[in-house]
């Protein structure tokens, strides 16, 4: 796949998520085959101001490349000027957010609150495409609810306005990550646009993968809450398109060694106070469905260094 005037090594992305998607996370999934990742979602206007916070999550590794970076807000100037700013960053895509459902986002007509306006919309994707230098992509939802499901409206406005891809996860905002992901809107948009359809929502399997392609026709797939302590989804999809096989597992010590990689990718990036206790989470994913993990998770939610955190993954490991 294409972004304008480069190519991707492979059609198998990361979805933006927030607390989650940080260069630690980035760079396992980017060494487990990743084809695109994509930044937690940035402030417009904290990044106009000159926010520290929002500055520190735009630190991007020269080893992740290609990277995305995905901007949220409902203000075309700040948008504009949010994307100015960061064509002086590293990365080779800017992104912009219409999907997210959080209550604190959408209160102030951001995140998937634009796609109620498709007026605004179109002023705000103007806006970024006319400021940037580099492919702006653009990730939408079904819709509003089941009511207002504009998905095709809304990706017909991107395209006329410059957008370079699109990407549709199949629930509406009122669902937000709750019943099954519509992939049916994702094929009408794809069958409607020119510029390439990325498809999400509940891929969380090689199995998965090849539906949604099958199913779709879609460009590329965008994988979140699949890839959340399974970093190995990447390489196993792109295993399976390349060969037709299908590779089995991360067997327990494969998932400790990377939990462990992980945490120590996260003390250098933010320090061992910060890390400890956002790594909590990731340790909780890796570790899911294996026996007697609950007892190791709930031991390591209590510890407060990174060296007793890995030392008891260890003696899981031994079990």
């Amino acid at each position: 796949m294409r972004f304008r005037d480069f190519e991707l090594d492979n059609e198998v992305f990361l979805a933006p998520m927030a607390g989650v998607t940080d260069l630690p996370f980035r760079l396992i999934c980017k060494e487990h085959g990743c084809g695109l990742l994509y930044t937690e979602m940035i402030n417009a206007k904290a990044l106009c101001f000159d926010d520290e916070k929002t500055k520190k999550m735009l630190n991007i590794n020269d080893e992740e490349f290609p990277v995305a970076v995905q901007i949220f807000g409902s203000e075309a100037e700040y948008m504009a000027r949010a994307a100015e700013i960061l064509n002086d960053y590293p990365n080779e895509i800017l992104d912009i957010n219409m999907g997210c459902p959080a209550p604190k986002v959408v209160k102030n007509g951001d995140g998937s609150a634009l796609m109620k306006n498709p007026e605004l919309a179109r002023k705000v994707l103007e806006a970024v495409v006319g400021k940037s230098k580099k492919p702006v992509s653009l990730k939408i939802r079904k819709g509003w609810d089941e009511d207002n499901i504009n998905a095709l409206e809304i990706a017909k406005i991107a395209e006329d306005c410059g957008i370079s891809a699109i990407t549709i996860h199949g629930r509406t905002r009122e669902q937000y990550y709750s019943g099954k992901a519509d992939w049916d809107i994702i094929k009408a948009v794809k069958e409607e646009l020119k510029i390439p359809v990325i498809g999400n929502g509940d891929v969380a399997s090689v199995e998965d993968a090849i539906k949604i392609r099958q199913h779709t026709k879609c460009d590329a797939i965008m994988i979140g809450r699949g890839a959340q302590g399974n970093p190995w989804i990447f390489e196993r999809i792109n295993h399976y398109i390349k060969t037709g096989e299908i590779l089995p597992e991360p067997t327990k010590e494969e998932k400790i060694d990377v939990a462990i990689k992980h945490i120590e990718l996260a003390v250098k990036e933010d320090g061992e106070y910060v890390a400890v206790r956002e790594m909590r989470k990731h340790i909780g994913w890796y570790l899911k469905g294996m026996k007697h993990s609950a007892k190791f998770r709930d031991e390591i939610n209590r510890m407060e260094s990174v060296e007793e955190v890995i030392k008891t993954l260890l003696q899981y490991k031994e079990i």
